[in-house]
């Protein structure tokens, strides 16, 4: 039986470990081998192969990404797109339709507007403050809600709880990207999310060292997403998946940190005569800042601004940030 852990700076370090220790060995070890001999594995999805995520280095991670979500299943990605475009393609078939919140990551856009139509699939982008408005765009043919913890890059914080509401009340599969977030301020199970997802790249592996993505949730839906993955290719390769293990040990340390590193930085932001609006769910004065304080721990370490100015006064603002930086770089 695998032992539970009450705290999450716990279960970052010992959740998932192999019990014995391989060998004795403190830290996992990088199993960069391919395949594994046959043990009589019955299913094809369970032959010990890397493309198939199974190996030791996968395995670990799954059952620590679960824990720490307080969740039954993960599963680790290649990247982050990678988890939600297998995350989708597992939950939607041809003719399906989903809602999605209308402030989205780029890659998550272009992917509903650029590729879903080819695929035979539909969307709806919704309001993500007005739960109110979402039953005019369900269809009988809806079968998910796609929501983001914090929205990249607006930190727009939405209805999470009236979209598990939703997704409860008409039957749809909820899922989550909780990237911005982290396991550390939020764990979207706990609330009655199905699926949560993440790019690895991240607050997770923390380090700038990796591309990767996870999907977290109810096992029976992971299993599927497994599946599909297993077909699609997007696996974790083994150094990754070791960066990632080594990373993910200082996540608690690392996002409270940056939960008190980003709200200095918004407050000073805030305050500055060149800052026209600042997007940080910590401050008092952000629209989402209420809904913020009643779901998550921590406000995150991600914020953006926009200047006085407009587009004119960000270019010439990112213009001079570089040559100071190419400048200080050349002074090494």
């Amino acid at each position: 039986m695998t032992k539970q852990y009450k705290r999450i700076e716990t279960k970052l370090i010992h959740a998932g470990e192999p019990q014995p220790r391989i060998l004795g060995a403190v830290s996992l070890p990088i199993f960069q081998t391919a395949m594994f001999e046959y043990a009589g594995e019955a299913s094809y999805h369970d032959i010990r192969y890397i493309r198939l995520n199974n190996t030791p280095n996968h395995l670990a991670l799954h059952a620590k990404l679960a824990a720490l979500e307080n969740a039954e299943a993960a599963l680790v990605t290649a990247s982050g797109m990678a988890a939600i475009s297998t995350t989708l393609l597992t939950v939607l078939g041809a003719g399906d339709h989903l809602l999605a919140q209308d402030c989205l990551y780029g890659g998550t856009h272009d992917l509903l507007t650029k590729d879903f139509a080819g695929w035979g699939l539909g969307y709806d982008f919704i309001d993500g403050d007005n739960p109110d408005s979402w039953k005019q765009k369900l269809k009988p043919n809806t079968k998910a809600i796609y929501v983001e913890a914090i929205s990249n890059p607006t930190i727009q914080v939405t209805d999470l709880k009236a979209a598990v509401k939703f997704a409860t009340d008409n039957g749809l599969v909820s899922i989550i990207d909780n990237t911005f977030a982290s396991p550390i301020n939020f764990r979207p199970a706990e609330h009655g999310f199905d699926l949560s997802l993440h790019s690895c790249t991240k607050y997770l592996n923390g380090h700038s060292d990796i591309v990767g993505g996870a999907v977290i949730g109810r096992a029976d839906l992971i299993e599927k997403t497994k599946h599909k993955l297993d077909h699609l290719g997007g696996s974790m390769d083994p150094h990754a998946a070791f960066l990632l293990h080594r990373g993910m040990k200082t996540l608690a340390l690392r996002v409270r940190h940056q939960n008190q590193s980003a709200l200095r930085i918004a407050q000073f932001l805030e305050g500055h005569a060149a800052v026209s609006r600042v997007n940080y769910a910590g401050l008092e004065s952000y629209k989402g800042h209420q809904r913020a304080r009643e779901l998550f721990e921590g406000f995150s370490g991600m914020l953006s601004f926009e200047l006085r100015g407009g587009v004119a006064a960000a270019d010439k603002f990112m213009q001079r940030s570089w040559r100071q930086v190419s400048a200080a770089s050349k002074r090494l």
